[in-house]
């Protein structure tokens, strides 16, 4: 019966000094420019989140003052025929106040009128806005919250109301202003038409 040799594998020889130093320097320079290409990455990446936050600051500034723009033009519409819009409308105003501000430190109470009329018995808030919200709705109604306090601390006993001026607004936002018993105006052409409020409008 024929006999079966075992044959015994060759075991590599370790790598010389020399080979394992020249391999350990390959990667260490790979390791190396890796890292410098991670850094000029993050580099690259942090100037591209710069120019991208200076482009927003920009754009930011340019959307304001477009809005600016638009506000100073729907004010400056409105404001020279407003008492006489509101003659047609029954409500007589002696005096047109343009910009007033209001700030009672002593009782923390500070807000801005953009068109403020008045006579001996009642005021009219008006707020002028290029685009009517709803939260700016809420917002004058806050106003005149504060405005009846004001009133209230300095003697002041008339009656105020409110209207709101809206270049463009929605259906809705439309309905609410109305709701709420304010008096809406809105633009027609180079002219503009103040719509009375649903049922009484509201007094503060």
């Amino acid at each position: 019966m024929p006999t079966v040799q075992k044959t015994r594998s060759k075991k590599q020889p370790p790598p010389s000094f020399e080979s394992a130093w020249t391999l350990i320097q390959e990667n260490a320079k790979a390791i190396k420019e890796n890292a410098k290409e991670m850094r000029e990455f993050r580099k690259s990446q942090k100037e591209t989140e710069r120019v991208l936050k200076e482009s927003k600051k920009a754009l930011d500034i340019q959307i304001g003052s477009l809005t600016n723009l638009f506000g100073d033009f729907t004010l400056g519409m409105v404001a020279p025929k407003i008492r006489e819009k509101f003659s047609d409308k029954g409500l007589t105003f002696l005096k047109t106040n343009l910009n007033t501000e209001v700030n009672d430190e002593i009782n923390d109470i500070a807000f801005e009128i953009d068109i403020f009329l008045e006579n001996s018995k009642k005021a009219m808030l008006v707020e002028v806005k290029t685009k009517l919200t709803k939260d700016r709705i809420n917002k004058h109604i806050k106003r005149l919250e504060k405005m009846r306090k004001y009133a209230d601390i300095h003697g002041d006993k008339r009656i105020f109301l409110g209207a709101l001026a809206g270049f463009t607004m929605t259906g809705e936002v439309r309905k609410i202003a109305l709701n709420q018993g304010f008096y809406l105006i809105e633009p027609d052409g180079e002219n503009f038409n103040i719509t009375s409020p649903n049922g009484k409008p509201k007094e503060w």
